[in-house]
């Protein structure tokens, strides 16, 4: 890729993680406004302004990390979440054997993938499990991740942007459907 185009691609990263930043900001907002004026309980300590609170933090502060790793062309702000990924993976492994959701999530990801662990069968204390492949020079998952994610990205970005597109649609109809209730209500004095 020539110079051009990285330039363009640190640009369009930046205005992206820009805009994601101020989607994170109005959900903040958007919670606090919640937490201020409203009652919506999902239990007694979690309410839908708190939820959105933690939820909008989370997406100004990894934007964030995006906009200055994209400007600064900084490496360590752009793969910040690598080391967050790595952990949670081993998190993971060391539950294998007594939460069958992540049993099922692992043996379903090494058979896919045709991986072992994260690093490699060594990652695993003791013996493999059965989803493992026999080699005892197999790659890890996330390398494997990582290259099946970088193959297929192309497919993923556009399902990501349908399902986006899709979930704006079906707003956009609720609310003009939302709307005309209103009217319709008014209209009728009710």
């Amino acid at each position: 890729m020539g110079m051009s185009g990285l330039k363009l691609l640190k640009y369009v990263l930046f205005f992206f993680n820009l805009l994601f930043w101020f989607c994170g900001c109005g959900i903040l907002g958007f919670g606090i406004y919640l937490l201020i004026h409203n009652n919506f309980n999902l239990l007694p300590s979690l309410t839908l302004g708190n939820v959105l609170i933690i939820v909008g933090s989370i997406i100004m502060v990894v934007a964030f990390l995006g906009c200055m790793g994209s400007i600064k062309e900084n490496k360590c702000l752009l793969m910040s979440l690598n080391n967050y990924v790595s952990e949670s993976l081993t998190d993971s492994i060391q539950r294998y054997h007594t939460d069958n959701s992540t049993k099922a999530a692992w043996d379903s990801i090494q058979s896919f993938l045709q991986c072992c662990g994260i690093n490699g069968t060594n990652d695993w204390a003791g013996h493999p499990p059965a989803s493992c492949p026999s080699d005892p020079q197999v790659q890890g998952c996330y390398a494997k991740a990582k290259l099946w994610f970088h193959s297929n990205f192309l497919h993923i970005g556009i399902i990501t942007i349908c399902v986006c597109v899709i979930q704006v649609l079906g707003m956009s109809f609720a609310l003009t459907l939302n709307c005309q209730i209103d009217k319709t209500s008014q209209s009728l004095g009710l």
